[in-house]
């Protein structure tokens, strides 16, 4: 006889637990403390089971009865619904504990691992900071564009557009890696492409004229600053490398039979180890500053401690001393200013210029490849650069480009 709303009210608490039927292997389960639990029997591969389909009065009659249904109809189609529910369970449970913030963290010490620089790390951390008061607490899974969107026009507001732009990338990385770990089933940053302001490209100020080339390296060789730093201007533009990897340089890393300064792959941006050939020029610049700082493991040594490299701004702070404003040159300039120098002379293979300056190429074979077929040219155009730089220097008129020839000190 099936059950009314009437008759599961008036059930009452006996000394043991009863039950009382409905239709269709439905059942009430009357405890003693007067608790009223729906019941539903099965046989799944042979076996007698027992569904929980909820706590009267919190699920009616009505619902109850929709809930055998389904199951049963989970049982002919051959899946059992006792799974079904803590697999749903499980489920639920896995992404309420899974938020944004703990994916993202754990995202955070992935990339950690795997030896990102330091400076990344902390631009992308401070970015997820900015993030968590509004996203932080949601379940990765549960997301949605709007939300994403919400958090980037708040960064947009304060004019910060290119941190707003590095902002969707960031979160659409630790959303794929929540994919990639089964915890999001989408990368909603993904559909926002286009969404925010796009940033004006700022270039690094630099100096590109040959005249005004040789005007500052003139201004070099007179700084009358401290003589590492003075060391540390003169060897620049000849090596153009980032301005992080010249203060950090070590002596360890210098192998001057060879002529080369192998730098590794944690000094540099992009991971990956580089090397640089060694104009005579460098090698005899480093030849003089060897007895002033050879008892420290760095080139530049930091002026109060031989123990730490160079402050980052040394260079930039030398330059302003000499009179050159942030709007003329930068000392990340001298990689421009070699980059569209060498491009100009038209003799050098452009994707030579771009291996020496550390550009990598995402595609490891090919990467691996153009390192090794462009070397010699490597060798002899950072030779011809320093030849050429010396040339401006002088004040000399450059009539015609040739290749220089190595030296050997």
């Amino acid at each position: 006889m099936a059950l009314t709303v009437l008759s599961i009210k008036n059930a009452q608490p006996q000394a043991k637990a009863y039950k009382l039927s409905d239709e269709r292997s439905l059942f009430l389960l009357v405890m003693p403390n007067g608790a009223k639990y729906w019941r539903l029997r099965y046989r799944f591969l042979g076996k007698q089971k027992t569904l929980a389909l909820g706590v009267w009065p919190e699920v009616g009659l009505a619902e109850v009865r929709e809930k055998r249904d389904a199951a049963r109809k989970l049982v002919a189609e051959g899946r059992d619904p006792g799974a079904e529910k803590k697999l749903r369970k499980i489920r639920a449970q896995f992404d309420a504990s899974t938020s944004f913030k703990a994916v993202a963290e754990e995202w955070i010490t992935k990339i950690t691992r795997e030896g990102r620089a330091g400076v990344t790390l902390d631009k992308v951390q401070w970015l997820l900071g900015k993030a968590y008061p509004l996203i932080g607490d949601r379940p990765v899974n549960q997301i949605e564009a709007l939300e994403v969107l919400a958090v980037l026009r708040k960064l947009e507001a304060t004019g910060r557009y290119e941190s707003a732009r590095r902002m969707r990338s960031v979160i659409s990385r630790v959303l794929r890696y929540g994919i990639a770990t089964g915890r999001a089933q989408r990368d909603v940053a993904a559909d926002l492409r286009g969404a925010i302001v796009v940033p004006k490209t700022k270039h690094y100020a630099a100096i590109t004229s040959p005249k005004q080339v040789g005007e500052l390296l003139r201004d070099i060789e007179d700084f009358s600053g401290y003589g590492i730093t003075k060391f540390a201007l003169r060897m620049t533009p000849h090596v153009f490398v980032r301005p992080g990897e010249l203060r950090k340089a070590e002596w360890a890393e210098f192998d001057f039979e060879r002529a080369v300064w192998s730098i590794p792959a944690d000094k540099m941006k992009m991971r990956w180890p580089h090397q640089v050939p060694l104009s005579s020029q460098v090698l005899e610049l480093l030849d003089k500053v060897r007895p002033l700082t050879g008892h420290s493991p760095y080139v530049f040594p930091a002026c109060h401690s031989w123990k730490r490299p160079m402050s980052e701004n040394t260079i930039t702070l030398a330059l302003r001393r000499m009179g050159y404003g942030q709007e003329q040159m930068t000392a990340h300039g001298f990689r421009a200013m070699a980059a569209t120098l060498l491009n100009e002379m038209g003799i050098w293979n452009p994707d030579a210029i771009e291996r020496q300056l550390a550009h990598m190429e995402n595609n490891g074979v090919r990467r691996a490849y153009a390192r090794g077929q462009y070397w010699d040219e490597r060798v002899r155009m950072m030779q011809h650069w320093s030849d050429y730089l010396d040339l401006l220097r002088s004040g000399g008129q450059v009539l015609s480009v040739e290749f220089g020839q190595r030296r050997r000190i």
